[in-house]
């Protein structure tokens, strides 16, 4: 374990110069080594917790991936102290459950923004501040998973805390309160649901750099209430093939720009 004192934020375990400005972010530390598999020399950097980090190069430029575990507050922890030591740009690659019947398992989520309906976030952002992703990261990941050929959905995601609390609501003392609200936002289109966007999208916000978030839809269960056919997928390729193509166009773009 290494120190604040030489410099090494506390959790990530990593310095200024550990890490390029590029970051891309699983939750399972497991997909790291997957991800890293994309880079040009990648180099295991640190293993602290939850968080592994893998650096390496993409078209020439200091990219890394870093879990995050699961949920906002670990989430936010990583996205901080990435920030200190010199992050700018972050990608989620993740997972989720479809919400609207028209998306199956396998196919692709782009998160325009998130429903604040976890914790994390509150402790940076009053609620009616909205936790909204990057348009440029929008638009590459878009414009990414149509040129492979992917099939995608873009739109609003739902965070919250509570995994059982979705899945299993009518088990839990206050079910009447997550039945109403999963209902809730269904109608409004909320199109997946999953654990660590809002938290990133609220804390980028304030830090003032860009993250975006792209998913794979593991299954749907508003398919299978339906009677409908619901394939279960948990190859996340696609996911981040997309996220990798999608980071080198905004590398190629901020050097147009001179950033």
């Amino acid at each position: 374990m290494k120190y604040a004192s030489e410099g090494y934020e506390y959790h990530v375990n990593m310095k200024k110069g550990d890490v390029g400005q590029y970051m891309i972010l699983p939750g399972d530390p497991k997909r790291c080594a997957k991800i890293a598999a994309f880079f040009d020399d990648p180099v295991l950097v640190a293993d602290s917790r939850e968080y592994v980090t893998y650096t390496g190069y993409l078209n020439g430029e200091k990219v890394s991936v870093t879990s995050t575990g699961i949920g906002g507050p670990s989430a936010a922890i990583a996205m901080e102290e990435l920030v200190n030591i010199g992050a700018h740009t972050f990608i989620r690659v993740g997972t989720c459950g479809a919400m609207q019947p028209e998306i199956l398992g396998g196919d692709l989520v782009i998160a325009t923004g998130a429903v604040r309906n976890e914790g994390t976030s509150r402790e940076y952002a009053p609620i009616e501040y909205p936790a909204v992703a990057d348009i440029d990261i929008v638009n590459a990941l878009r414009e990414s998973a149509r040129r492979l050929g992917y099939p995608f959905h873009v739109g609003v995601a739902q965070c919250k805390d509570s995994f059982y609390g979705q899945h299993s609501p009518e088990t839990k003392p206050v079910s009447y309160e997550l039945l109403d609200k999963w209902e809730a936002w269904k109608r409004m289109g909320c199109l997946a649901s999953e654990m660590e966007s809002a938290a990133l999208f609220t804390v980028a916000a304030y830090r003032r750099v860009r993250c975006g978030s792209i998913f794979l839809c593991v299954a749907n269960q508003e398919r299978e209430k339906l009677g409908l056919e619901n394939p279960v997928v948990h190859d996340t390729e696609m996911a981040v093939k997309t996220a990798i193509e999608a980071m080198k166009a905004l590398i190629a773009r901020d050097r147009e720009n001179g950033k």
